[in-house]
């Protein structure tokens, strides 16, 4: 059971950043009637997302090392470095980039900076379930 958490933990990190992405956060654009009430929800949204990335990496870092083994797994020689470069981009948008789009700052430049930042995340998430499955990124 301990060999599929990684795959289980990179997958909901992966699979989440999916669902709201590119299904939850433009269905409310799409359907709630006023676009601040949409932007309100899809902050919330991605602000949950933010702790689930975080969490998953966590773990993952977590069990990057079987315990009392010399080597860490095969997945993490190089998986770890897309694990924090993901868990940084999920710090960097929630605490730096999403106040300025709240606050409604130059908002075509910090909206394009967040959806980059995410899609790289949600890359970085994709490389990791990658590397746990076995599969080369």
């Amino acid at each position: 059971m301990r060999e599929r958490l990684p795959v289980l933990a990179a997958a909901l990190w992966w699979g989440s950043l999916s669902a709201i992405g590119f299904m939850a956060v433009p269905l409310l654009f799409a359907h709630l009637p006023n676009p601040i009430l949409a932007g309100n929800t899809a902050a919330r949204l991605f602000e949950a997302q933010t702790w689930v990335s975080l969490a998953m990496g966590a773990a993952l870092l977590l069990l990057s090392r079987r315990r009392h083994a010399e080597q860490p797994e095969a997945w993490a020689r190089t998986g770890l470095v897309l694990v924090v470069l993901g868990m940084l981009l999920a710090m960097l948008v929630q605490f730096g980039v999403a106040p300025r789009i709240v606050a409604r700052q130059n908002l075509r430049l910090w909206h394009g900076v967040g959806s980059l930042m995410y899609m790289a995340q949600w890359l970085c998430a994709l490389g990791v379930l990658l590397k746990v499955t076995g599969r080369r990124p």
